[in-house]
């Protein structure tokens, strides 16, 4: 019996492991690399606006960016996720003319101080609308999805359990619109994951989205005043796989 558990857990974690090590010296890694560079980082504010309204977003980009950067368009009847664009204005005003060396104002032959033309930037924003990945089509965007895992796991149970005590938030087995296998709620502090997959799937998704429980929320990044861009995010998930498997084997 206990050989058989054995043979079990090994077949499965040398299965995770196979996949993780693929991906990093795969071309669809480099390919991954340079479309994550493609997408905007969002701010902290404007993060929050898309998980509030659509918490299962993955890639988001605008309407026009789709179109030049991916070769995809928006599909017919989606509803954009709105959020806070910078919309910057240029004036030129007139100002005192300052010293560069005393920061002193220039003083002119008439005993007045001298003035000029500068080009100042006013900061403006306005609202704009972005879409999720899930809401266009067109070509194929560069994945490091391996194929669905398959198979049961004998203490899927007590794992579950064991991940849900590291979690820093509830872990939530729901129905996710798409074709994400889980998410982060950023703003509702939850984690779900796909219902009706298999355990090992269910483990792996589990381990992914904690890890961005852990390293990527977005109100410790910013207390701590640490940016990091979807690439970044990407890539420590899946490192964080590749280590909890390692440390699997090792139990």
């Amino acid at each position: 019996m206990a050989n058989n558990i054995e043979k079990q857990l090994k077949e499965i974690s040398e299965r995770l492991e196979q996949g993780v090590k693929e991906i990093f010296t795969s071309e669809r890694y480099t390919e991954y690399l340079n479309t994550m560079s493609k997408f905007h980082n969002y701010s902290f504010n404007n993060t929050l606006l898309i998980t509030m309204q659509k918490p299962e977003a993955t890639l988001v980009a605008g309407y026009h960016a789709w179109q030049k950067k991916f070769n995809r368009h928006v599909k017919r009847g989606e509803k954009g996720i709105q959020i806070i664009a910078p919309a910057p204005i240029r004036e030129k005003q007139e100002i005192e003319k300052i010293d560069p060396v005393t920061k002193e104002p220039v003083i002119g032959d008439d005993g007045q101080p001298e003035t000029e033309i500068v080009e100042m930037v006013i900061p403006r924003f306005r609202v704009t609308t972005v879409f999720d990945v899930s809401q266009t089509e067109g070509e194929p965007i560069a994945e490091l999805e391996v194929p669905e895992l398959t198979g049961s796991v004998q203490f899927y149970d007590t794992f579950m359990q064991a991940l849900q005590n590291i979690s820093p938030v509830p872990i939530r087995m729901m129905n996710v619109e798409g074709d994400a296998k889980g998410y982060y709620h950023q703003t509702e502090k939850y984690i779900a994951i796909k219902e009706d997959m298999s355990n090992v799937q269910t483990m792996k998704t589990g381990v992914h989205e904690v890890s961005h429980a852990l390293l990527h929320d977005r109100e410790v990044m910013d207390a701590e005043g640490v940016l990091k861009d979807q690439t970044t995010k990407e890539v420590e998930a899946l490192y964080s796989v590749f280590q909890n498997v390692n440390h699997f084997k090792e139990c």
